[in-house]
């Protein structure tokens, strides 16, 4: 059966050129490598981090922000963004996208100081948010035959899922042999090459003359969001019941429920509420978050008992996760997306999430002598096994059988359950890893700083599994419970009034 892409009889408004030539593999490829950059930048700085510290001279408090000023701007802005690609049209918007993040980055690099370093990284977060929405609903609109459709999402939940520990190896091959900056100047000539072949291979898709944008929702969705993760933060050093949580945590989520009473009432509304009502979309948005909770859970565990309790250097703390991403991208692209035009989406999504709860699990038995080879790459394979299950067939239900001209919205949603999900997972994974390791050396007297660190480190992965376990059978039953179709269906042949709560 070959490929065909959604009917385009006319030029999008701004398209810039005439229609790009009928080549939807080639457009993945492009989408594929704007996705990646999206994803290495999420954790391409970690490793880097270090060195950035030392040549700009920030405080240890301060650090966290070089991280969360990225995923707090991209979270909070990602509806907004979705949106954008609505109204003017997602080839380009995500034209647009690359080059502001090209120009973010190059900012970022060149930062003389930790403020222009933070703001640089915002920027990154802000153009973030308009390429990623724009770039799964480009996916969502090109591919409309059911099995090139799941190929194709099983190239871009490689892509989305394997990013994060990518990063983490390009940004420990950049510290050590180029320069810390490297990790942010290397975004420019990706955004430029993409950017070329995205003007000649992407799909001219029209604006949408009934888009509208809520400025006033945008303001309470983004405030909201970044509120409540930075409350989440504030509790690695301030505790739970601190002021410096309680405050944003209670204006975030009083900001988030004016916007949600607000969708349910202006003509156009940022976020149509029956995008997230949708049981079987819930669910798929609710396993996406917790799949992205569990790598970060691990990222944020082995990045510092490789490097602080083994001894690694950064090269060789990033080529240790090097199972993890083969594990992605090989269960993503080589299982999920061949199994997904042929079963139901939650026979993968559930067992995904149970997989890598395994995974993490292992990881919670983790001591200072603890083997790579008989504990760690273990629980990688499993953790990224499962993951490239869970993501391929809930990204592509997130964003099948819903009008084209809300194919931007629900592919920012699902990026917006991401982007929280790490944010809100590293910061909470974070301060049970810290109090266990407190109360661990109050209780051991006579404990090393090594051992002390490690227990954190178990009980922290302990706690992700059992997210997972919840969140498989949550998510579970509201996808198995749903009306919805295969999420292999096309949604430009989806014309039903899927917009009906069920």
């Amino acid at each position: 059966m070959s490929t065909t892409t959604a009917p385009m009889n006319h030029r999008p408004l701004n398209s810039g050129g005439p229609e790009p030539p009928n080549r939807p593999w080639a457009a993945i490829v492009v989408i594929a490598v704007a996705q990646l950059m999206i994803a290495l930048d999420a954790t391409v700085v970690n490793i880097a981090l270090p060195s950035a510290q030392q040549a700009l001279g920030f405080d240890d408090q301060d650090r966290q922000w070089v991280i969360t000023a990225y995923t707090l701007t991209f979270a909070g802005l990602l509806l907004l963004g979705g949106r954008v690609a609505d109204l003017v049209g997602r080839r380009t918007a995500f034209l647009g996208g690359l080059v502001g993040f090209a120009l973010a980055s190059a900012l970022a690099g060149a930062a003389p100081n930790f403020a222009v370093l933070t703001a640089g990284r915002a920027l990154q977060g802000a153009c973030a948010a308009v390429l990623a929405p724009t770039a799964l609903s480009l996916v969502a609109v090109t591919f409309t035959d059911p099995r090139q459709r799941a190929k194709a999402f099983g190239v871009y939940g490689a892509v989305a899922s394997s990013g994060g520990a990518a990063g983490l190896i390009l940004g420990g091959a950049l510290t050590e042999y180029a320069a810390w900056r490297w990790c942010l100047y290397v975004n420019v000539f990706i955004a430029a090459g993409a950017f070329v072949a995205g003007r000649v291979f992407l799909p001219a898709t029209p604006a949408s003359q009934r888009t509208r944008i809520d400025v006033l929702s945008g303001v309470l969705a983004t405030s909201g969001l970044a509120a409540v993760v930075l409350a989440c933060t504030q509790a690695i050093e301030h505790g739970w019941t601190s002021r410096q949580v309680a405050v944003p945590g209670v204006l975030g989520l009083l900001s988030l429920a004016v916007f949600l009473v607000r969708q349910g009432r202006v003509a156009s509304p940022l976020l149509p509420l029956h995008v997230i009502r949708h049981r079987a979309r819930g669910g798929a948005y609710l396993a996406t978050a917790a799949a992205v909770v569990g790598s970060f859970g691990l990222f944020l565990v082995l990045t510092y008992h490789l490097q602080v309790v083994k001894h690694y250097t950064p090269l060789q703390a990033g080529l240790a996760f090097l199972p993890l991403t083969i594990a992605v991208s090989g269960s993503a692209y080589g299982i999920a997306s061949r199994l997904l035009a042929r079963v139901s989406p939650v026979t993968l999504i559930v067992p995904g999430l149970l997989v890598a709860a395994v995974g993490l699990g292992l990881m919670s038995r983790l001591d200072p002598s603890s083997g790579y080879v008989t504990l760690i790459m273990p629980a990688q394979l499993l953790l990224g096994l499962g993951m490239g299950c869970v993501f391929t067939p809930s990204i592509s239900l997130a964003t099948s059988n819903i009008e084209p001209r809300l194919a931007g919205v629900a592919a920012a949603v699902a990026n917006t359950a991401m982007q929280v999900g790490s944010s809100i997972g590293t910061a909470v994974l974070n301060t049970v890893a810290v109090t266990a390791t407190t109360a661990y050396v109050s209780q051991h007297a006579g404990a090393t700083s090594s051992e002390a660190l490690v227990h954190g480190y178990a009980v922290t992965t302990g706690w992700a599994a059992a997210l997972l376990v919840v969140v498989a059978v949550v998510s579970g039953l509201l996808i198995a419970t749903s009306p919805t179709p295969s999420a292999a269906t096309s949604p430009a042949t989806s014309n039903q009034k899927e917009g009906q709560p069920s």
